[in-house]
């Protein structure tokens, strides 16, 4: 069984949108790196590039792949400012019989509704966003609207900039930005 969440429709999708927001310039962050696919695809195509994971087995995993990583829970301990941010957290809301307390299951419960883990990054993610930098998060249809009420409420602004649909699900890539009065 593996412990690291394998590359999915969402990994894919970040990684598209990643790939055309991305600047030569830019300092990315990738929160929750889990098996390095959209990192490792990144780092030559930006000034610098730190990934965290709360998992050990993604961790060694990142490492294994030349990427700098740090465990952490999302960017706790975190002092650089970045100026994209990336996160395909969570999003999925599992019931008490589909929770198995191993690693891969923090990959993907995100908590009531699905936003709790998202809700906890917006609410840390100022602390490392450079001025004028960018957040790509994906997110589900299953989180809407609530997600996007949260996004609002902390004083960021998002725009969809990227969908893909899959059997149960649409999945979203969502461009958030700091707006002028939070």
């Amino acid at each position: 069984m593996t412990e690291v969440y394998p590359p999915q429709e969402d990994s894919e999708l970040l990684l598209e949108v990643a790939l055309k927001e991305i600047r030569r310039d830019d300092d990315v962050l990738e929160v929750g790196v889990g098996s390095g696919y959209v990192s490792e695809r990144l780092k030559d195509k930006c000034e610098f590039l730190l990934t965290t994971d709360i998992s050990p087995y993604a961790v060694k995993m990142a490492k294994e792949k030349g990427l700098n990583v740090v465990r952490t829970d999302l960017v706790k301990g975190i002092r650089k400012k970045f100026t994209l941010i990336l996160f395909n957290p969570p999003y999925l809301e599992l019931d008490d019989s589909e929770r198995t307390g191993d690693w891969l299951e923090k990959a993907i419960d995100g908590g009531k509704h699905g936003i709790e883990v998202m809700v906890r990054f917006l609410d840390s993610v100022r602390e490392v966003l450079a001025e004028n930098g960018r957040i790509i998060l994906i997110v589900s249809s299953l989180n809407v609207p609530r997600i996007f009420e949260e996004i609002e409420k902390r004083g960021f602004e998002f725009e969809i900039v990227a969908k893909r649909k899959t059997f149960f699900e649409e999945l979203y890539a969502l461009r958030i930005t700091s707006s002028q009065d939070p």
